[in-house]
């Protein structure tokens, strides 16, 4: 089973980007810490991030053939219908993550253009979030087969 891990704009930033809101784990220790993770569950993973709308959306149509996808797709969860029509249009299996709690944010961070495409939503519990999104979407997709 192959799964993308997909992260939006400034994941790259992590570690040193308002570390009170989201933590001081770098994009490299979540990477490392799913990869771990992948081996326990028997899955594979596949990790791109992007800055670019664009880019994201290349990369979610190229997802086609993967069994589904974790998407952090930061900012443009509030944004992107260009995103949210790429995800629909392949009809990718995935579980939204967010390291802090969007819905106790500013107003305009309460509202996801995908939630209501993913199987699952996980927000709140930092690099957590990535773990825990990932053993969901494990489980949805094994029962789902």
């Amino acid at each position: 089973m192959r799964i993308l891990v997909l992260h939006g704009p400034n994941l790259n930033l992590l570690g040193t980007r308002e570390t009170e809101t989201y933590g001081t784990e770098t994009l490299e220790d979540i990477t490392h810490q799913l990869d771990a993770l992948a081996v326990e569950l028997g899955v594979e993973l596949e990790h791109y991030q992007s800055n670019s709308e664009g880019a994201l959306v290349d990369r979610v149509q190229a997802a086609a053939g993967l069994a589904g996808a974790l998407l952090n797709p930061g900012a443009y969860t509030h944004t992107s219908v260009a995103l949210r029509d790429a995800v629909a249009g392949v009809d990718l299996k995935f579980v939204e993550v967010h390291l802090s709690n969007i819905h106790g944010r500013e107003s305009f961070r309460r509202t996801s253009l995908l939630s209501d495409l993913a199987a699952g939503v996980v927000v709140g519990f930092g690099a957590a979030s990535y773990a825990l999104g990932l053993r969901g979407l494990v489980g949805y997709l094994s029962d789902a087969e």
